[in-house]
């Protein structure tokens, strides 16, 4: 396994920690409401026994079965285990659904689209499986006041906010680290390959460090590869060249001090430009040549930009740089 997969499956391992701890504290929370305020016996020892459940299988599965596995048994045990729940608060509310909403977003983080889609409709078929019963069945559950079914209901809506949050949280940190770890430099320059665990640094650092890391890679390839040469290069065209989010890019070229991408890639053309203007000989080439050759589609357009980064037009830095060359050469 390469050190980008091994630092990908400690952060799933870490979000599968923290979610399961995440999910004990939950249940306890409602096994000690339908036991002392809320009194339902069979609710109490049902959501004890899940209690119990998860947090002892998962003491056992946990370093027994990858990741993908564990993950695999709870989206098909978790909505079995809701199904009575469902049930049992069905006359008084359908709020108790809000648990099998994070379970396709759990599936989105660790699966393919295809295996996303298959939690999706199994979701669904709960939940349709579940209103026919409720509909065609003499369900004798125990009833519940509203005042109860509100309470419940806020504290389930607070839960799940808190677990998608925390789903959220590590799609981010993991997708972070698989597009700027797409960034390192692969062949020939594998020498300079920076350790990926550089890229897993806490929020306040992004800005800092990755971000160094990520406009080093975009640099280079400006450089080598003379981009900004394309008349039709864009932020989108660099995303690709690159294979990394636009967005990142964009954040990567702010913090090096450039107000915004074009700005930036101007400056790569107005420095050809300048490099050209000692290079090529005006009495067998045209100003057009130099414009053209360092990605400026019109004449207008390479004047308003010089001038806005030199603060001189193109014929008075040309004069002056060649007055400069003249007097040094005597």
């Amino acid at each position: 396994m390469s050190k980008k997969n091994e630092d990908i499956e400690k952060l799933k391992h870490e979000l599968i920690d923290r979610y399961v701890i995440l999910m004990l504290f939950i249940l306890g929370i409602y096994t000690v409401i339908f036991t002392f305020y809320i009194y339902d016996k069979i609710m109490s020892w049902y959501l004890l026994g899940g209690f119990v459940f998860i947090g002892y299988s998962y003491f056992l599965a946990r370093r027994r079965f990858p990741t993908n596995t564990i993950v695999h048994l709870y989206l098909i045990t978790a909505p079995l285990y809701n199904f009575y729940i469902m049930l049992a608060f069905w006359n008084n509310s359908v709020a108790s659904f809000c648990w099998l909403l994070p379970l396709p977003l759990g599936a989105y983080i660790f699966f393919t689209k295809k295996e996303v889609l298959v939690y999706s409709f199994y979701t669904l078929f709960i939940i349709v499986t579940g209103y026919i019963l409720a509909n065609n069945l003499e369900l004798d559950f125990p009833k519940h006041s509203q005042k109860e079914v509100t309470f419940t209901d806020t504290i389930l809506i607070a839960s799940n906010i808190l677990v998608v949050t925390l789903l959220i949280y590590y799609k981010d940190k993991i997708r972070k680290l698989e597009i700027l770890s797409e960034a390192v430099p692969t062949g020939k320059a594998e020498k300079e390959k920076v350790n990926v665990t550089e890229f897993i640094l806490d929020d306040n650092d992004i800005d800092n460090e990755n971000m160094e890391k990520l406009f080093s890679k975009i640099d280079a390839s400006m450089t080598g590869n003379m981009l900004f040469k394309d008349v039709k290069f864009n932020l989108s065209t660099l995303s690709v060249a690159l294979d990394v989010n636009s967005t990142y890019i964009s954040k990567a070229i702010r913090y090096k001090g450039y107000p915004n991408f074009n700005y930036y890639l101007n400056t790569y053309r107005i420095n050809y430009v300048k490099k050209l203007f000692t290079e090529v000989d005006f009495q067998k080439t045209t100003l057009m040549y130099v414009y053209t050759e360092a990605g400026f589609s019109n004449q207008s357009t390479f004047n308003r930009v010089f001038k806005q980064i030199e603060g001189i037009t193109p014929s008075e830095y040309f004069h002056k740089n060649m007055k400069n060359s003249n007097g040094n050469s005597m």
